[in-house]
């Protein structure tokens, strides 16, 4: 009895053990866009959507009951929005959500099934948001495809950049601490 006890705790372990993601999901760039206002958010979504459009792609932003249900008491999400390719929202091409940095949206931009289709659109939208807001900032992405958290980040000239008292947090991802490509 106990052997099968722990043979099932095991398989059940195997099963929660994360799923690699395809190569297309992975994040390949990001920017912090400060949007203060309802105003603010209310544009950028309305640029997102110009462009998205114009490339052929969809937006889907949740409603402000849809970000309600999601939020915390502590935490409110303002914005959570993605640009998509297809009608059944077949790939993900950016999403943008303010979670993470209350008054700033994070928009993060995939490699994509057709990495020349992503650039295109990344390059564009981000021309304009950088016209948009000046503000904008570039954000580091670490080589697993994540962005350091806000406490972990300083503001340079040129973006973002892991402050060094958070490097050994993220000591085996060279990328994020600025040293990669």
């Amino acid at each position: 009895m106990p052997g099968t006890l722990v043979a099932a705790c095991l398989a059940a372990t195997a099963a929660c053990r994360p799923v690699e993601q395809p190569a297309s999901m992975r994040a390949v760039e990001a920017w912090d866009i400060p949007l203060a206002t309802r105003q603010q958010r209310a544009r950028f979504l309305d640029l997102l959507d110009e462009v998205a459009r114009g490339q052929g792609y969809h937006l889907d932003a949740a409603s402000d009951a849809e970000l309600e249900a999601i939020s915390l008491p502590s935490s409110p999400i303002r914005l959570n929005a993605s640009i998509w390719r297809g009608e059944d929202d077949e790939e993900i091409m950016a999403n943008a959500l303010d979670m993470v940095h209350p008054g700033h949206a994070w928009l993060t931009f995939t490699l994509g099934e057709e990495p020349a289709r992503s650039t295109r659109l990344r390059r564009l939208l981000v021309a304009r948001i950088r016209r948009e807001w000046p503000d904008a900032a570039r954000l580091p992405i670490s080589v697993h495809g994540t962005i350091p958290l806000p406490d972990d980040l300083e503001l340079t000239p040129s973006g973002y950049r892991l402050k060094q008292a958070a490097e050994p947090k993220y000591a085996d991802d060279r990328h994020a601490a600025g040293e990669g490509p």
